[in-house]
């Protein structure tokens, strides 16, 4: 039953889109470790579970960031669900993860119109269901039954079945998620790497997870996973997990033996449609698992291959490939059996810290530290900051976020590590330059308790500020701004408002050392010359004696300024 005595939402608008990504994300938290443990397809490496949760955390943050600063208003229906396919689409992990995306954007594309009302009924909502399946089955390359793709049209059938003159959102939910949860169960009879391993296909498990949320936000109710068909008997309780092996009519070929590629790739382009025909092409001839998704200039791109290096040159040749990552299946997966490499041993400290711009992020990493780089309305999921922690491969961890939009991700990570047995401090880094002060007072031989607190205290010590220009006219505590005004931030409030890049700075510098101060530090952004570092020096010079400063070039990504006082 719905909290408060709220009305629950029959019908599908931004309000019911938001509480269908939280609950999303909740039940692939419970489900993640279930899922990730039956993912044998397309390749063994035990992270399904986990790329949907990273995906659907992406796309929940963005759905979030729409709703932010409108209350008591909402948004409209065709912004949360737009918000939504693209944070999941820039967010997008893995095969499942980003063929997750993808059934996002074929919703989003339905849903997503204009519209004369803001909510979407059952017959849209069916229609949605639809072109979500058909979008995910042009984004791969070969479709193969038996995947989340199967789960999808069955859903995508299933509702199109209740959604009749009568049947509202909730109803057609339902059936969609009934239909869905009927298709997972065949699944091991369709792909036969399944049947032999006697599971369901994770990545249609996950899907099932996503749409039992969806039925859950437009009830109100608490969707709980079914078991499988009786004809196959489940050995964990509470859902579709593990089953017995099925026999297999006509099996395909089984992609999992010692000959398949060796890397995942995946990245973000920015491209137009020509060269991404193109790049898939050429793609589809170096590996498989490919999956291309996106449109209107912004791509996610997946593969297997066993040349990494080809793969991101042909992102390069295609357009602007960013946000790179690429993984080695490791030890266990079906590419490596029989090859038991010799452990790395870990180090007993590292630095992991969010970092925006190139120039920051190197140098972060001449300083010691593990990076994890952002772009402007891209932050990092939780994710990927326990990604970072498990690649610095310390037993003791601390965490710099330098924003502080960033403290409850940071947090979620932290915890996360903390299960796996890295011991994790979290320092509230607002801005990178407080980060740059822990930093400079890191003493790796020092006990672990007494870094953090000099680490903390340095950062907490340092004021920092940003210069921004402003994209509209706004209230702002300094006043109504105009677009294209200069805005300094001082602890993240606007503190002056001016035309000029230089006198705006000084401004800023002049209130920040008002209160006294020993070190400036400050980050220039790509956009803005040398010369804005010597002027500034030397103002400060000449107006505040034994002040030092040090400047540091942000590169692509940066602020426009970075100003830390300490």
């Amino acid at each position: 039953m719905p909290l408060g005595g709220e009305q629950v939402p029959q019908n599908l608008d931004a309000v019911a889109v938001r509480a269908w990504c939280g609950l999303a994300l909740d039940a692939l938290g419970r489900a993640r470790e279930e899922i990730d443990a039956i993912n044998v397809y397309p390749v063994a490496d035990g992270d399904t579970g986990t790329n949907l949760y990273l995906t659907v955390e992406s796309a929940a943050q963005a759905v979030d960031a729409v709703f932010t600063g409108l209350e008591p208003t909402r948004p409209a229906l065709a912004e949360a669900v737009r918000a939504m396919a693209h944070g999941a689409l820039i967010g997008a992990r893995g095969n499942s993860g980003t063929i997750l995306s993808q059934l996002l954007r074929g919703m989003a594309q339905v849903l997503g119109a204009d519209r004369d009302s803001d909510h979407a009924d059952g017959r849209e909502l069916a229609l949605a269901l639809r072109q979500a399946a058909e979008s995910a089955y042009q984004a791969v390359a070969h479709p193969v039954e038996g995947t989340v793709l199967t789960v999808a049209a069955a859903a995508a059938a299933a509702a199109d079945a209740a959604s009749g003159a009568d049947g509202d959102c909730g109803a057609v939910a339902r059936a969609a998620y009934d239909g869905a949860c009927r298709a997972l169960d065949a699944t091991p009879e369709q792909l036969a790497v399944l049947g032999r391993a006697g599971v369901v296909d994770a990545g249609g498990r996950g899907l099932v997870a996503v749409l039992g949320a969806l039925v859950g936000a437009l009830s109100g109710g608490t969707v709980l996973p079914k078991t499988a068909s009786p004809h196959l008997r489940t050995t964990a309780s509470g859902g579709h997990a593990r089953v017995e092996p099925v026999e297999c009519q006509e099996p395909p070929a089984d992609p999992t033996n010692a000959t398949a590629p060796a890397f995942e790739v995946i990245y973000l382009l920015e491209a137009d449609d020509t060269a991404v025909a193109r790049l898939r092409t050429r793609l589809d001839g170096l590996g498989d698992s490919l999956v291309v998704v996106g449109g209107d200039g912004l791509w996610n791109v997946h593969v297997h291959v066993d040349d990494a290096g080809a793969a991101v040159e042909a992102g390069v040749e295609a357009g602007r490939p960013h946000r790179i990552r690429i993984t080695h299946f490791g030890v266990g997966d079906a590419h490596t059996a029989g090859v038991t490499p010799p452990p790395r041993e870990r180090a007993q400290r590292a630095i992991v810290a969010v970092v925006p711009g190139e120039g920051l992020a190197g140098l972060y990493t001449e300083a010691g530290a593990t990076t994890v780089p952002t772009r402007p309305g891209e932050p990092p999921a939780s994710g990927e900051l326990v990604e970072a922690i498990r690649r610095a491969h310390a037993r003791e961890v601390v965490l710099l976020p330098n924003d502080a939009e960033l403290r409850h991700t940071a947090a979620a990570a932290a915890e996360q590590a903390r299960t796996e047995g890295v011991r994790v401090a979290l320092i509230p880094t607002r801005s990178a330059v407080q980060g740059i002060a822990a930093l400079a007072v890191h003493e790796p031989d020092r006990r672990f308790d007494e870094d953090v607190v000099a680490m903390t205290s340095a950062a907490g010590a340092t004021r920092y500020a940003e210069l921004a220009v402003a994209e509209r006219q706004s209230w702002t505590m300094a006043g109504i701004c105009q677009a294209g005004d200069v805005l300094g931030l001082i602890d993240g409030d606007v503190a002056v408002i001016g035309d000029d890049t230089t006198r705006t700075a000084r401004s800023v510098l002049d209130r920040m050392l008002a209160a006294g101060g020993e070190m400036v530090t400050l980050v220039l952004g790509d956009d803005v010359p040398d010369s804005l570092g010597e002027e500034l020096e030397k103002h400060v010079r000449e107006m505040h004696l034994a002040v030092d400063t040090v400047v540091y070039r942000g590169g692509r990504q940066s602020a426009l300024l970075l100003i830390g006082v300490e």
